[in-house]
This record gives structure tokens, C-alpha cells and sequence, in this order.
């Protein structure tokens, strides 16, 4: 609403000129001016009795005219308005975000100029502290004094401050309407979206609002002055002081009120605010009202205001001493205010002193600004104590205010000091705080104190901690995505993510790679078909949910997961320190990361997730390297070691899944895998003697070649039966002749150079098949070359199908994707395709010719995958990967290439030949022949109209359009020798220089750093041929029905299905555990020490220990005041003492009847004194 006027009561200092409203009388209507009655019984004006509301007529968005396009919202309305009413709209309608801390200025109004230091407190201070904790600051809102100082300081904060910063302050502007210059331009019934307005500062009774303010509230009382808005801005403020702020702890909004100068009539805001325990900070020095409280409160004895000079309703009042001290400071310090006003002064002053507890002195000529976050803490935390009741302890809400403030160095000092015993309940709502709003500093400082993270976490809790995600962010995206393919249509906001929606996420960002998560919990079996077992999952989520109740299983890996998946790079390292499997969850954490980056859209959160991941993957490199220096073989367990946490997956496994080739490249993981690449042969054994051995295998059985001492291979890393080491049982034993056949057959090495070996051999035969002996009719019979290369291609098709069905537990579905996405395998799939369509076109005679071509393709295809194995070569290895890659360099300067080819060659057909419409020759001419000239091959005779050319032609179009050649045109022939040379310069010269640029580019980029992808690409080459079955095509088929009786008939289990792996359980498992998490430890405490010993962080503890000393000399300057305070009270009671015997010695010694003993005895008094 707003209200005008209906009375007009002179004003007594005006000569009827002015209503006491502040209203000129022409500005009144008729109806006020004709109340003469009225007007001759009252003595006052009063807004209640004498004005009448309306419906606001100034409401909306403010844009200032000349500014940015940024808008304020505005407000006109009745100084009785409900501020429930207002707050709503601000933080509903305005979008206002709920404060964590409300701070409104009082005083420092005026266009007096401001004191230098005042406006650093306020730029250092306050808005700094109100901005990491994401605050609302009162004003008045105008362009003068404080207001202008308070809108600034939030300006440049803003601008300098990260776009992406969560805590953002508001700048509320609560002023009078009658105050506003301008206002006028703010009227309009039907809202105003938006206004414009002027700033113009003429009036000296009015003044501009400031354009750095998001929001003015224009209070109305029908008045024209700064009168209207104190009333409604103390009611706010004790409203707001009532209401809740965000997170799951949320506290009663902090509400402090900050006096800065002000003038003595707001010694009663001041009273009644501290009535309703409002916390006030007064800045001493200031001028006016804060100078006094803080002489008053600082100067005077704390001791005296329970002193009784009398009782009152059997109260103790404050005593004659003090008030005459308090009236005396009031003339001191307010000489023009009359005085009944003093006297009125003094009795306020009076109730302000014993509301001292509530008041905090800041010094701000003395003290630094940068503690001033910490002043405003202490200050709130004072007053949290005085209004806690008895029954309820102070601590909750001051812990949960130090937390909402992120300020764990006074959490730590003042509340977990060990004064304090904190409980399980304590400390619950205030974890979950720290986890939503990402305060991993508390989340460390509640585990270490009493919280018990195994009682804490629960299936329920942890689906709350993902309901909080935030909106945009690729995690609630996904999450999203998962409820609506489960719910068969959009989904909406009510964030309705169970557990099984995260287990699905976990799997599409883990893949194969390891089981799915939290099918313990959601009580589901293990199932190779994982759609059956998530409609099963989402059938339970209509019941009753009871394994929400449940604890955890893993709860410091699931909130590691759950950190890892938003990114938060502290709180994660904080849970990876916690959580047990070290190395397997740092390469975790790394792939959860990479697939995020390839999902992340913006390019700042996705290099921050490369950085992240990059990050895991190092700390997975040095855990492991501190595990490998202190014991060997631990550390190959720990490698190949199943892990119940992350889905029964392995640290190899787990790397090779994130791409980790650092982790690869580690000495002790090589170490691993040329162990199993030789097996039970000693590393340094020369490839001849394999060669020599493989042709003659007797020679295994001498001393040709060398093997390990373990005669049956009872070893953890060879290829015996892994069951029987788990239970400590040998396997069996065999005779020496098996043993050994076993030890050198069965070893990756053999199996890879008898690969190779007939893979040569292979090729041999298909290339004599092809050249030689491939007759053109099968009608006399095929020839026994080609039967056996058709044998041969017959037992790589069944190795294929064997790869692809018959390998690990996954579906086929996953299998089959696995082994699409090896790029060789794709290379073997062609070339079998190809073989397969080129034998079935070859047994025809019309389609013989089409089949052989299709065959020679095919062999060019069998030729290139011959590549696959120089990969297990040092030198060899690296170029392949440099190969790979610059195939796509070629293929965008193949893209640029042809803009320019496509460009010049239909130009220059164009111009060289009129009229042509063989379809073959313009196809020739447009793309064959430009493409050649790149290489010099140009037909100059025939482009140079000067140059004679041989060649039968005709201009006959009959002729030409029975396939003649035509002639040239010459007439514009010196077109087409420019056009050449502009392209022999764009692309022999251009295009080539920029390709070997790139190709340039993408070997020192790889070769820097080829011993790192040598290494991770022998992992995989490893993998393959540890897998594969001893005998190599055409023999597998050997191997194949062996294994086809072993699975089929007799169901013997395949141990080399589980290869690399090793299941610990028990004692092993517990044992193995905390050696990795003592050397985790180890390296935590090198990298800390190593962290101190560095120059930055010398120079941070040197600033801590400065900012120490600083407090050390501001406690003292308080200690100081305090003394201070002492002395004048000491000497206040010795000159009260002096007086009170004075009038004794004097009482005893007037009297005129004394005897000369009692005159001796009032000399010795006198003297004494």
C-alpha cells in the first residue's frame, strides 16, 4: 500500500507553510486542508490516525537511466506492512537467495563525508566476510554516506569475484519514499517492467537510490523525511531473525545489527533492538551515537550497575554514581540536544549498558580489517549464548554457524578445543551440511571428533546426499536421464534418485570393467543380464524401501564415488585418504573423471576434470611406487588382487579402463607383466634360442634354455591352478616330461612367437595361392594350396568366435561390444569378411574376376594386421601409436585438400573443354588428374595452348557425344596457366608444409613420451596372447575341441579366464589391506613434509604466525581497555573512600563540646588520611 496525508497538522516551526507530515500545504488535498476541527484539537501527527493506505502504485524492475542493463527490483509499500508478506516476495518472487547472514548498517547517513578507515572496514571487512558467507546488507539504499560506501564495496567485490561463486551478497536498500528524489518517475499502477530513473542529486531534503543495489523496499508512512522506515526495518530484521537458512542443519538466520556515527535519536532503535536480543557491533571512533556507547560501555564499571541506591519493586537499580556518569557523557558527547532529551538519553543509555553483553566495540582505527569476518562470528556467537535457554545447549547453533561460515580455524579453537564433548546426535545434521555445501575442512574435523562415519552413512542418506546435487551440473543431468528411461517419459524435479538410478549411472560410466554397484543393498544377485536386474530393482522401489535403513557397506568409497562424481576435488582427495584400496580407488576415481570430461560441455569444469583425474592417476603412481620400494611381491598382489569394493575389478584392470599409462609405465607394474609374459623362463633368455626351441622342442628338456627354480610353477604368477594357492595347496604333481612341456608351451612368449611364426607363413601361403596357384575354374578342382589356406582362415574364425562368446561372464550383448571396440579386431573382422565374400564370388565364372580382386584386397587387409605385433617392440611399438594418430591428421588435410582439388579441377575442365559429356573423362579430368599434378605429374602440352598437342580431337557434337575427344578451347587459355599455378603454390607448397607440420606435431608429442605408451600398449598385447591357446592356426584347432571337452563335456572351469586375477579373503585380504594403507601413510606424511619444507609454504606459515602475533597485540590493546576500565574504577571508590571518611573526621571533629583526648584522636585521623 501507500498512504497520503488526510490531515494537515502544523507544524509549529513553519508559519503554517508545512505540515509536521514534512508536506508543503499545497501538497495537501482539500479534504486534509478543510478538517479544521481536526486540525485545531491535535497537537501531533501521527500516520495512523491521520493518513489513509491505498494500493501500491510503484512496484517492479528499476533500470537506471545511462547504466548497464542490469535491473533492480523495487517496491513502494505501508510502513505496517507484515514483513512475512515482504520476505516471501523478496526470496520467492525476486529470487533473492536465502542469507546465511543479515547485516544491517545503521547510521552513517547524511552527505557528510565518510572516514577513510570506515570505508576500508567496509570494503575489507564486511563485504569481504558477508561474501564468503553469502549475506544480505541493510541500508538506506541512497547515493550518500554509508549507502553509497556499502553499494560500491559490493560492486567491485562482485567484479572481482568468480562468475561461479555460490555466495553472492545482496545489497537491500530500506528507505522512506517520502526521501527519494525522483520518485515520481517510480509511479505506475500497473507495475513498471521496467522503470526508468534519473539520477540527479538537487534536492537537499531528498536524495538519488544508488544504481549497486538489487532491491529497494520504499517504505511509506505519508511522510516526507527519513521518519518511515525504522519502525519497519526493526520488525524486519527481528522476522528475518526468526526464519531458517538453506542445508539440512539450517539455523536461525543470523541477524547483527552495525552502528556506524549516528545521531542520539537512535538510541532508541538501539534500546528496543537490544531488548529483543539483537546483537549489535559498534564502530568506535566513528562519531556521534557509537563514540558514546562505546565510551559508555568501555569507561564506566561493570561493577556499579548492580550497586542499589534503593529498591524499586524490590529491584536493584543502577546506582546515582552511574547516572550522574552516564549524564555527563550524554552532555559530553550530545552538548545541542536539549535538555528533557538528555534526560531521556540518559535513562536509554542506562538500558543499553545493561544490555552490554549484547554489544561488541570494534576499534577500527586499531584493529585490522581482515579479522573482521572473525569479529562478526564472535559477535553472533555471543548473543547465540545469551538467548539459549537453559534445557538447550549453545553449542548446536554455534557449531552450526561457524559451519555455515566455513570457519573451521575458530571451530577448531573454540568449540573442539576438548572442553566440549561432542555426541553422535550433535554432530549429525551439521556433517551433512558440510557434505551438501562442500566443506570437506569440517567433514575431516567432525570424523576426527566423535563422528562415527560407519553409524552415519546409511543406503537412505547416501540417496539424500545425491537428491542435493546441483542443477546443470553433468551428474543431476545423468542422474535425470537415468529416472526418465526408468519412468518411460521427462522427468521431473522432484530429484527422485534411488540407489539403483546411481548403480546404473556408476555402470555406464565403469562399463565392463567391474560389476555393478549396490546390488548387496538393493538384495539383487549378481546377473550377467543387468536389465532384468534393474526393472527387479525398480519394482522394490514401490515397496517400502527398508534397505534404506541400512548401514553402508563401504561408506568412505561411497562418498569417494560420490565426491568424485561432482568434481569436488578436496573433499574427494579427503575420502581417497580415508577409504581403504588406495590404488585401485585413485584409478577409480580417474576413470569415473575422463568419462565425465567426454561428457562435459563447458570447457573450464572440463579441464578441471582432466586436471582432477590427472591428479588420481599420479596419486595412484606414487602409492604404488612407495608399495613397490617396500616389498616386491606384496605389491604384484596388490595389482592382480580382487577387490569387493569396486566390483570385484583389479588395479590392471581398473588402469587399462582409464587410460592411466602413467600407472603402466611404473617399474613395479612392468616388473608384473614381464613375469607373466615369460613365465616360468628367465627374463634375459635370447628370442633365437625360443625360435631355435620352437622348431625343436627337445630342446626344452636340456639346459638351452633357462628356467625359474619353481620346477612346477606353484607360483602366484604363473599359469597353474590359482585355487589351489589361494587354500595353500600344491597343485599336482606331473611328470617332468608335462612339467616342462608345460613351462615353455604355455608361457605368453612362445604362444606370441608361434603366432607370429605362422602368421608369416600364412601370408606366405595366401600370397602363393594368389599369385600362383589360383585357377580360374573350379571345375577341374581346387588345388591343395587353397584348400589348406581355407583350413587355415577357418581356424581364425574359430579363434574369433571363441574371443567373442566364449571369454569372461559378461552377456553377449558385452561381449560382442568389447570386441568391436579393439581396433585389430576390427581389422580382423574386414579381412575375414572380405576372404569369406571373395572364396564364395571365386567358386563362380561369372563372378571369378569380382572375387578375386575382393581376395587381393583381402590379403592387403591380412598384411596391415601383421602390425599388431611390433607393438611388444621397445622402438617398434611407439610408431604404431604415431601411425594411428596422424592417420587422423591426414584425414582433415585430406578435407582441406579437396576443397582446393574440387575447386581447380571443375574450373579448369570448364575452361580447357567447352562441351564434354563423357561422364568417365570429366571424372578423370576434375579429380584424378588435379590430384596428380600434386605429385608433378602435369600434362603441360595439353594445358599450354602453345605447346602442340597430338591427339586426334574433333569440335563435331554429334562426334563428342558419341565418346570422340573434343578439342581445346584455346581462347582463354591464359586463365587456365594462372589457375594452375595458384594451386601447384596452394598445395604443393601450402597444404604439404602444413601436413608435415602436423605429422611434425604428432611425433615429438608421442615420442616425448613413447616409453610411457610402449609400455601401456604391451599391457593389452600381454592380455591377448596370455588368453590365447598354446598352438597357433592352423593347429588350434587343437587346442579348440580340448577346450570344447574340458568346458562341455567334463565342466572343468577356466582358470585363464580369470587372468591377472586373484581373489584374498580372510586374513590375507585384512593383512594386505593394511600394509597398502601404512604405505599410503608413509607417502602422505613425505608429501606433507616435502610440502612444509617449500618456499610458499614457509612464507604461508610466516603469515600465519604474523596474523598470530596480530591477534596476540589486539587482545592485548582490549586487555589495555580493560585496565583502564579497572584504574578509573579503582580510583572512583579510593576518592569515594576519601570523601565518605572526610565527612566522618569532620562530623567528629566540629563538635564543640569535644574533650582535648577526642581532639588527639581527630588529629591522628586527619593525619592518617
Amino acid at each position: 500500500c501507500w498512504i497520503v496525508c488526510t490531515t494537515f497538522v502544523e507544524d509549529s516551526f513553519s508559519n503554517g507553510t508545512r505540515c509536521q507530515c514534512g508536506g508543503a500545504r499545497e501538497a495537501h488535498g482539500s479534504v486534509a486542508l478543510g478538517d479544521y476541527f481536526s486540525t485545531a484539537i491535535v497537537n501531533h501527527w501521527d500516520s495512523a490516525q491521520h493518513s489513509s493506505e491505498y494500493p501500491t502504485d510503484a512496484f517492479g524492475e528499476l533500470q537506471f537511466a545511462g547504466a548497464s542493463k542490469r535491473l533492480s527490483y523495487f517496491l513502494r509499500l505501508s510502513w505496517d506492512t507484515p514483513p512475512a508478506m515482504v520476505y516471501t516476495l523478496m526470496t520467492a518472487h525476486w529470487g533473492l537467495p536465502i542469507p546465511n547472514l543479515v547485516v544491517s548498517i545503521v547510521g552513517g547517513e547524511g552527505r557528510a563525508k565518510v572516514k577513510t578507515w570506515v570505508r576500508e572496514v567496509i570494503r575489507q571487512g564486511l563485504v569481504k566476510a558477508s561474501q564468503s558467507t553469502g549475506a544480505w546488507i541493510m541500508t538506506p539504499g541512497l547515493r550518500e554516506g554509508v549507502g553509497r560506501c556499502v553499494g560500491e564495496a559490493v560492486r567491485d567485490h562482485a567484479t572481482a569475484a568468480s562468475s561461479v561463486s555460490l555466495n553472492k551478497v545482496v545489497a537491500l536498500g530500506i528507505t522512506s519514499w517520502g526521501l527519494v528524489h525522483n520518485r515520481e518517475q517510480l509511479v505506475n499502477p500497473q507495475g513498471s517492467f521496467p522503470a526508468k530513473y534519473h539520477v540527479q542529486n538537487l534536492s537537499p531534503d531528498t536524495c538519488c537510490l544508488d544504481i549497486n543495489y538489487q532491491a529497494f523496499l520504499l517504505v511509506d508512512d505519508g511522510s516526507v523525511g527519513p521518519r518511515a522506515e525504522t519502525g519497519f526495518r526493526a520488525k524486519l530484521e527481528d522476522y528475518i531473525s526468526h526464519q531458517r537458512t538453506g542445508g539440512s542443519s539450517g539455523i536461525d538466520i543470523p541477524v547483527l545489527c552495525m552502528l556506524i556515527s549516528g545521531e542520539a535519536s537512535m538510541m532508541e532503535r538501539v534500546d528496543l533492538s537490544l531488548k529483543t536480543s539483537m546483537p549489535w557491533l559498534v564502530l568506535a571512533g566513528s562519531g556521534g551515537l557509537a563514540d558514546f556507547l562505546s565510551d559508555v560501555l568501555e569507561n564506566l564499571s561493570s561493577s556499579q550497575v548492580g550497586q542499589s541506591s534503593g529498591e524499586v519493586d524490590g529491584e536493584a537499580g543502577p546506582s546515582e554514581d552511574l547516572k550522574d556518569k552516564v549524564a555527563e557523557r550524554v552532555r559530553r558527547h550530545f552538548p545541542s540536544e536539549a535538555e528533557s532529551d538528555k534526560l531521556v538519553e540518559r535513562v536509554r543509555a542506562l538500558s543499553i549498558y545493561q544490555h552490554r553483553d549484547l554489544i561488541t566495540i570494534y576499534h577500527g582505527e586499531q584493529d585490522s580489517p581482515n579479522e573482521f569476518d572473525t569479529l562478526l562470528l564472535k559477535s553472533l556467537v555471543g548473543a547465540s549464548r545469551h538467548r539459549a535457554s537453559e534445557e538447550d545447549s549453545p553449542y548446536n547453533d554455534e557449531l552450526k554457524l561457524a559451519v555455515t561460515w566455513n570457519r573451521v580455524g575458530f571451530a577448531k579453537s573454540e568449540l573442539f578445543n576438548g572442553d566440549i564433548q561432542w555426541k553422535y546426535e550433535d554432530l549429525e545434521d551439521s556433517m551433512t551440511d558440510a557434505l551438501i555445501n562442500d566443506k570437506p575442512q569440517f567433514v575431516r574435523l567432525f570424523a576426527e571428533n566423535g563422528l562415527n562415519i560407519l553409524d552415519y552413512l546409511t543406503y537412505g542418506r547416501l540417496e539424500s546426499l545425491y537428491r542435493s546435487v546441483a542443477e546443470g551440473t553433468v551428474l543431476y543431468q545423468l542422474l535425470q536421464q537415468q529416472l526418465a528411461e526408468r519412468l518411460g517419459t521427462v522427468a521431473d524435479s522432484n530429484r527422485q534418485f534411488s540407489t539403483s538410478k546411481v548403480a546404473e549411472l556408476l555402470e555406464l560410466l565403469m562399463g565392463d570393467i567391474c560389476q555393478p554397484f549396490y546390488y548387496d543393498a538393493l538384495g539383487l544377485e549378481q546377473t550377467s543380464v543387468k536389465s532384468r536386474a534393474f526393472r527387479r530393482a525398480s519394482k522394490l522401489l514401490q515397496g517400502e524401501c527398508l534397505y534404506r535403513n541400512r548401514r553402508c557397506l563401504f561408506p568412505w568409497a561411497s562418498l569417494f564415488i560420490w565426491a568424485v562424481l561432482q568434481n569436488r576435488s578436496e573433499m574427494a582427495t579427503y575420502f581417497w585418504e580415508m577409504a581403504g584400496e588406495s590404488v585401485l580407488s585413485a584409478l577409480g576415481g580417474c576413470k569415473i573423471l575422463r568419462e565425465l570430461s567426454k561428457l562435459e560441455t563447458e570447457t573450464e569444469a572440463k579441464l578441471s576434470t582432466k586436471d582432477l583425474a590427472q591428479r588420481f592417476e599420479n596419486l595412484a603412481h606414487d602409492v604404488f611406487g612407495s608399495c613397490y620400494r617396500s616389498n616386491e611381491s606384496r605389491s604384484f598382489t596388490l595389482l592382480i588382487r580382487k577387490s569387493p569394493v569396486w566390483g570385484g575389478t583389479t588395479c590392471l584392470q581398473m588402469g587399462m579402463g582409464a587410460d592411466a599409462r602413467l600407472f603402466f609405465s611404473h617399474d613395479g607394474v612392468q616388473a608384473l607383466l614381464s613375469q607373466i609374459w615369460w613365465g616360468d623362463m628367465k627374463r634375459n633368455t635370447e628370442v633365437w634360442k625360443l625360435v631355435l626351441t620352437f622348431f625343436c622342442p627337445v630342446l626344452c628338456y636340456t639346459n638351452f634354455i633357462s628356467f625359474s627354480d619353481s620346477l612346477y610353477g606353484n607360483t602366484v604368477f604363473s599359469f597353474a591352478d590359482i585355487n589351489h594357492i589361494l587354500h595353500s595347496h600344491r597343485p599336482p604333481k606331473r611328470p617332468y616330461v608335462v612339467s616342462r612341456w608345460r613351462q615353455f608351451w604355455f608361457a605368453p612368449v612362445t604362444t606370441f612367437l608361434g603366432n607370429v611364426l605362422m602368421y608369416f607363413l600364412f601370408l606366405l601361403l595366401f600370397a602363393y595361392v594368389l599369385l600362383v596357384d589360383f585357377k580360374p575354374s573350379p571345375v577341374s578342382g581346387l588345388a591343395v594350396s587353397e584348400y589348406v589356406l581355407y583350413f587355415w582362415v577357418f581356424t581364425f574364425v574359430c579363434e574369433e568366435i571363441r574371443q567373442t562368446f566364449f571369454l569372461g561372464s559378461m552377456s553377449y550383448r558385452q561381449r560382442i561390444r568389447v570386441y568391436i571396440q579393439d581396433v585389430w579386431n576390427k581389422f580382423d573382422l574386414t579381412a575375414i569378411t572380405l576372404f569369406i565374400m571373395g572364396v564364395i564370388c571365386r567358386m563362380f565364372t561369372w563372378s571369378y574376376g569380382f572375387g578375386r580382386d575382393v581376395l587381393c584386397v583381402g590379403y592387403m587387409v591380412f598384411t596391415l594386421r601383421l602390425l599388431h605385433i611390433f607393438a611388444i617392440h621397445k622402438q617398434l611399438g611407439p610408431k604404431i601409436i604415431i601411425v594411428g594418430k596422424m592417420m587422423k591428421d591426414v584425414f582433415f588435410f585430406f578435407f582441406f585438400m579437396m576443397v582446393w582439388l574440387i575447386a581447380y579441377g571443375v574450373a579448369n575442365q570448364a575452361l580447357l573443354y567447352s562441351y564434354d559429356p563423357n561422364l568417365d573423362r570429366i571424372f578423370r579430368r576434375v579429380f584424378y588428374r588435379p590430384y596428380l599434378h600434386i605429385f608433378g605429374q602435369i600434362p603441360v602440352e595439353e594445358m599450354d595452348g602453345i605447346s602442340s598437342w597430338e591427339m586426334d580431337c574433333t569440335h563435331n557434337m554429334t562426334l563428342i557425344q558419341n565418346g570422340e575427344e573434343p578439342c581445346r578451347t584455346l581462347s582463354n587459355n591464359w586463365l587456365v596457366v594462372i589457375l594452375l599455378v595458384i594451386y601447384l603454390l596452394a598445395t604443393n607448397i601450402l597444404l604439404i608444409n602444413l601436413l608435415i607440420a602436423m605429422f611434425s606435431y604428432t611425433f615429438n608429442k608421442v615420442q616425448a613420451h613413447s616409453d610411457i605408451y610402449w609400455k601401456f600398449q604391451r599391457y593389452n598385447l600381454i592380455v591377448q596372447y596370455h588368453s590365447l591357446p598354446s598352438l597357433a592356426p592352423p593347429f588350434i584347432i587343437l587346442s579348440h575341441i580340448n577346450i570344447f571337452i574340458k568346458r562341455a563335456i567334463r565342466k572343468v572351469p577356466s582358470f585363464k579366464i580369470l587372468h591377472f586375477v586373484l581373489q584374498l579373503r580372510g586374513k590375507a585380504a585384512n593383512r594386505l589391506m593394511t600394509w597398502e594403507n601404512i604405505q599410503k601413510e608413509d607417502f602422505l606424511s613425505a608429501q606433507n613434509k616435502l610440502q612444509r619444507s617449500c618456499d610458499s609454504e614457509r612464507l604461508k606459515g610466516m603469515s600465519v604466525k604474523v596474523d598470530d602475533v596480530l591477534k596476540h597485540v589486539t587482545e592485548s590493546r582490549s586487555f589495555d581497555h580493560r585496565l583502564r576500565a579497572l584504574e578509573n574504577e579503582v580510583k572512583m571508590k579510593a576518592l569515594f573512600s576519601y570523601h565518605l571518611t572526610e565527612n566522618s573526621s569532620r562530623q567528629l571533629c566540629g563538635a564543640k563540646m569535644l574533650d582535648p583526648t577526642s581532639l588527639k584522636g581527630c588529629l591522628r585521623v586527619k593525619t592518617w588520611l
